[in-house]
């Protein structure tokens, strides 16, 4: 039985691309949310196909990836030249809380939970080549790459690998980005609200990790900062900083490097 009250998926006649729309009742988030899903050619045979959840940033929604990003059309693309293992990507909205919800568990909804347990539920419940044994991947840019490196750190079993790209480090990097005073979240504080933080609950088991940043982008200080502390405290993870800033452009090119770093984990498996 499903956890969700109410279910829209895009009918299949009507997609192009690979792409898939949904809307659904959200137990965590108490309304409807959507999210798209890039499912690669040939899917329908495939069994245990590996899923990656890819988090938006400040202001967007599930769209932007697909629609501002590309994403669906890289996918395709590296997978259909071999360069890549075949994946899927759900791209979740972040619940649409003000500017930006942060990926954090707020008293009145966990959009945490909505990521992290409801997401991959629900493509499981609606695309039969992903199932509870398919591999499972986390990346996201600025807030979502903020949400990437602290749920995938925190829910560590469950993904094989984590990618960010000009991530904030820490929930008050909010500040930069939204008009909303950081004390109207009403956030839940379970384990600290720094990447830092969460990569520092349980070490031993983190997945692999890799972040990057461009010199340009505004972030680029706390991204070394994070770098540097993570080598002061032996936790393995790949940085890397790229010419440009924070804009889409940069998003664009650098996904590949995400992609790449999952089918190399998957390759190794």
């Amino acid at each position: 039985m499903s956890i969700f009250r109410t279910v829209e998926v895009s009918d299949p006649l009507m997609e192009e691309a690979g792409l898939r729309f949904f809307t659904v009742q959200s137990p965590a988030v108490g309304r409807r949310v959507d999210f798209s899903l890039f499912l690669p050619t040939g899917w329908a045979g495939m069994t245990s196909l590996p899923l990656v959840t890819l988090l938006h940033g400040v202001y967007g929604s599930h769209w932007v990836w697909p629609f501002k990003g590309g994403a669906h059309r890289t996918a395709a693309e590296m997978i259909g030249a071999g360069e890549i293992e075949p994946m899927a990507i759900v791209m979740p909205s972040d619940g649409l809380w003000g500017e930006g919800s942060g990926y954090v568990e707020q008293v009145d909804a966990d959009y945490e939970r909505w990521i992290v347990q409801e997401v991959p539920l629900a493509v499981q419940e609606h695309c039969a080549a992903v199932t509870k044994d398919s591999v499972q991947f986390i990346a996201g840019l600025s807030m979502g790459g903020y949400g990437a490196l602290r749920l995938g750190a925190r829910y560590a079993p469950q993904y094989a690998g984590v990618s960010a790209h000009s991530s904030l480090t820490d929930f008050a990097q909010l500040s930069h980005f939204v008009e909303e005073p950081l004390e109207s979240y009403a956030v839940v504080e379970e384990g600290g609200l720094s990447v830092l933080d969460a990569m520092k609950e349980q070490p031993d088991v983190l997945p692999p990790i890799r972040f990057d940043c461009g010199v340009d982008d505004l972030l680029i200080e706390p991204n070394r900062a994070l770098h540097r502390s993570l080598n002061e405290l032996g936790i393995a993870h790949e940085f890397a900083e790229f010419a440009g800033g924070h804009e889409w452009h940069y998003w664009q090119v650098h996904l590949r490097d995400s992609l790449r770093f999952f089918s190399d984990v998957l390759r190794s498996i």
